[in-house]
Formats: C-alpha cells, sequence, structure tokens
C-alpha cells in the first residue's frame, strides 16, 4: 500500500514536472527580468530586444546568453514556444496573432506598487512551474523591502521631472520608490496621482526640497530642452538633485530596491539643506 501511494505521488510530480513550459519566450523588458531572475537552466529561450539596452534593463549580461526577439509574432512563432510572456501594452497585434496560432500568452500589468512586484513574482514562478522558487523571491523581496522602510520623523519633498515636464504621482510605480525611500511627493502636493505633465511655472511654485531626473540619452532632443531651462537649472543648483538610472526605476522587479537604496544621500541632504 505504502509503495503504491509513493508511486502515485511519484507520478503526480512527473506529470506536473512535464506540464511546465519548456521553451518560454519573453517579449517585453518587465517579463524579461522576471523569467531571467526564475527559469530554470534551459527553459527561457528568448527575451526582448530592450533586455540588453542598459538604458532599460537592469540585467543585460544575464540577457546577453539569450536569443533577442523584436516582439513579431513571426519571429517569436519561429522560436517554437509553448509560453510567451508579454506586458499589458505588448503589441496587441502580435499577441492577438499568437493566440490565433494556438500559443498560450500571458500578459502582465506594469507594476503599480510595491506590492505588486512580490505578486508578480510568486505569478511568474506559477507559470514557469517553479512556484517555490517564485515564493521564495518575493519573501526575499519582502524581508529587504521591511528592512529600507524605516519610519521616518519628516518626509523632504522631492519632485519627480522628467523630459517633456513629465511627473509621476503617488499611483505609480516611481512615487512608490520615492515613498519607500522617504521622501513625499510634489506631483501628490499638486494632485497629481498618476503620470503627467507638470508645467514649469507649478514646479517653481511649489520649490521641492528635492529635484530629481532621468539620465539624458545620448543626443538632443525638443523633449529633453526643459530640463537645461534656467529655472530649473537654479532649482537644481539651489537644492540636492539627482540623475536617477531609468533601468531601475521601470520594472516592477527586486532591483526598485536599488532605486530606493539610491535615493538615500539625496534624502539626508535635503534634511540637512544642502546644495
Amino acid at each position: 500500500m505504502v509503495a503504491a501511494v509513493a508511486l502515485g505521488c511519484a507520478a503526480t510530480i512527473t506529470s506536473a514536472a512535464e506540464d511546465d513550459p519548456r521553451r518560454v519566450v519573453s517579449m517585453n523588458l518587465c517579463t524579461d527580468q522576471l523569467a531571467m531572475l526564475l527559469a530554470a537552466k534551459g527553459q527561457l529561450v528568448s527575451v526582448s530586444d530592450l533586455a540588453v539596452d542598459p538604458r532599460a534593463s537592469a540585467m543585460v549580461e544575464q540577457a546577453r546568453g539569450y536569443t533577442i526577439n523584436h516582439a513579431r509574432a513571426e519571429e517569436v512563432h519561429a522560436l517554437r514556444p509553448d509560453l510567451v510572456l508579454a506586458g499589458q501594452y505588448s503589441s496587441r497585434a502580435s499577441v492577438g496573432m499568437l493566440r490565433r496560432l494556438g500559443i498560450r500568452v500571458e500578459t502582465f500589468a506594469p507594476a503599480r506598487s510595491m506590492d505588486d512586484i512580490g505578486a508578480a513574482l510568486e505569478r511568474m514562478g506559477v507559470l514557469l512551474g517553479r512556484e517555490e522558487a517564485g515564493k521564495r523571491a518575493a519573501a526575499r523581496f519582502e524581508e529587504r523591502l521591511s528592512a529600507l522602510r524605516a519610519e521616518v520623523e519628516r518626509r523632504p519633498e522631492a519632485a519627480l521631472y522628467y523630459a517633456n515636464g513629465y511627473t509621476l504621482g503617488d499611483k505609480t510605480l516611481a512615487g512608490q520608490i520615492l515613498l519607500t525611500a522617504g521622501f513625499s511627493n510634489t506631483a501628490a502636493k499638486a494632485g497629481i496621482t498618476g503620470g503627467r505633465v507638470m508645467p514649469l511655472e507649478q514646479l517653481v511654485m511649489h520649490a521641492p526640497e528635492a529635484l530629481i531626473s532621468g539620465t539624458s540619452y545620448s543626443g538632443e532632443t525638443r523633449s529633453e530642452a526643459i530640463l537645461d531651462h534656467p529655472a530649473v537649472e537654479i532649482l537644481r543648483r539651489s537644492r540636492p538633485s539627482a540623475e536617477v538610472r531609468d533601468r531601475d526605476w521601470i520594472c516592477g522587479t527586486p532591483q526598485v530596491l536599488r532605486a530606493v537604496e539610491g535615493l538615500g544621500d539625496l534624502r539626508r541632504k535635503a534634511l540637512e539643506g544642502e546644495g
């Protein structure tokens, strides 16, 4: 009887393993990184071209070990995947075509809170048949996050200000990174919850204690000209400021904790009133 039960358990485990996807293709920057963190050796066969862009990706070196795709249905189909990972806003044409071809496509929404990150790690683990690995990764993330969420007596006000005068409120991943790092958000003070353009005049009137902008890309663009405006330059010189690496802020992965840690010096300077 015991032997029969053992054989039955072994058969169940074997069947579950056989059902796990063996050829996984990711066509989205954020699913690229979640999959690279959790996939078994040889299970993930391709990631998107953005995964090897050092400005956007936090896992460039790992990504170079995979076939690169450009999220086109025909090239993804040619890789013979049994699971495709996509973002909520990935090419609808490609996702629709792949599904019509009978390929399983799972989509992930962009993370808008720290809670979304642990949930995404666990979901990715389930999809890859790596449930325990997903749970462990989520637990490690939550442990590190708790250590960074120290109680703060005062939150200096910081503004996120990007190309075109774009800013992000508290109901965004960047806004949550700011809060976790011990700041309050100028955008929230201005009534902005998501992402929206903040007129330069409004930024100056709020006079944030710290200014945070994205790293400029090579070349000159009209969208980035506002960041060189004299008013922005005065703010930048008169209070603590920083250029942040987009790759640590874009995706809901454990990499956001590096963004939180990177704001530590900026917060200290803001509290000290240093320029």
